[in-house]
């Protein structure tokens, strides 16, 4: 691939190139393995896992939207035994990075779901800090520093030698504040945005076409937006950073490294084409080889601000 060196490494995690699939895009890559093989990614992020198997929300659960879509799936899953028993050992037939994400509804769940999984060997842990805390009245760890904090310590005191990677919500007026509160606690890498918040209503019945009234949105209307948090994140934070969000060909994925990504994931693209994690590799590959860079990981933090 025009002999430029494609991989990369992630708070000490090294991948044969800088492409991830995002959480809950691909579920555990069974459906996808079935196009090509999965070896060829860099890091596959599984599902979101909770402690317990979940069913999820109600449908309808998926709005397409003029951009991408919304979604209110609800963290459907088999609960990480699952997961550990049956997901983990199909992934690891492939040569290439196995990254958890974790929700959990206190920071005891977090520490127990760690412990399992660290012990199971995954690659990295992705901390979903979206999630409501029931203890702080529904309000999501991902909104205030100091709920941030507190999840990511117990998650690094349960995770053994596997690096946290804590996963932004860009629902907030600083992500920069969030950013540093989950530093200073210790990860190891951040990963961002998570999904934007949307709604859409149906003028004729006047429902919300989400059954749970509104829901994530990703797909390419994000990508500005999670361009600029990657931007803003990778000035205030020495760790290193994996941005997502509207990635769906390689100029997406080069922009999101210049603003100062390590790495990046692909998520909503996979739904309308198996193969885009793949065609944004090549894309990055082709971008570094015009550029005359003889490596992709040179365009990490290249803007050039005005």
């Amino acid at each position: 691939m025009h002999n430029v060196d494609l991989s990369v490494t992630l708070a000490g995690m090294t991948m044969k190139n800088p492409v991830v699939v995002a959480s809950g895009t691909f579920g555990f890559g069974r459906e996808y393995g079935e196009f090509y093989d999965l070896s060829e990614l860099g890091g596959i992020c599984a599902k979101g896992l909770t402690l317990h198997r979940r069913e999820g929300n109600p449908g309808p659960r998926i709005a397409e939207t003029p951009m991408g879509i919304l979604n209110s799936v609800g963290l459907q899953n088999p609960g990480v035994d699952a997961f550990i028993a049956t997901e983990l050992p199909f992934l690891r037939q492939y040569d290439v990075k196995v990254i958890a994400n974790i929700s959990g509804n206190s920071p005891e769940e977090y520490g127990v779901m760690c412990e399992k999984l660290s012990e199971a060997g995954v690659d990295m842990i992705e901390v979903n800090i979206s999630c409501p805390n029931v203890k702080a009245g529904g309000l999501a760890y991902g909104t205030r520093p100091e709920l941030a904090a507190e999840v990511t310590e117990v998650a690094k005191a349960h995770a053994g030698q596997v690096p946290v990677m804590v996963k932004l919500s860009p629902n907030v007026t600083d992500i920069t504040e969030i950013a540093r509160a989950v530093e200073g606690a210790g990860a190891d890498a951040l990963s961002l945005i998570n999904t934007l918040r949307g709604m859409r209503i149906d003028v004729n019945t006047r429902r919300p076409i989400l059954k749970m009234n509104t829901g994530g949105m990703s797909g390419p209307a994000v990508l500005p937006v999670a361009v600029r948090m990657v931007w803003e994140v990778s000035n205030a934070v020495k760790i290193p950073v994996l941005g997502m969000g509207g990635v769906s060909k390689g100029e997406d994925a080069a922009q999101m490294m210049l603003a100062g990504a390590t790495a990046v994931a692909v998520g909503t693209a996979c739904f309308a084409d198996p193969y885009a994690p793949l065609k944004v590799r090549d894309g990055l590959a082709e971008i570094a080889a015009r550029q005359g860079l003889s490596a992709v990981s040179e365009l990490t933090g290249g803007v050039k601000p005005w």
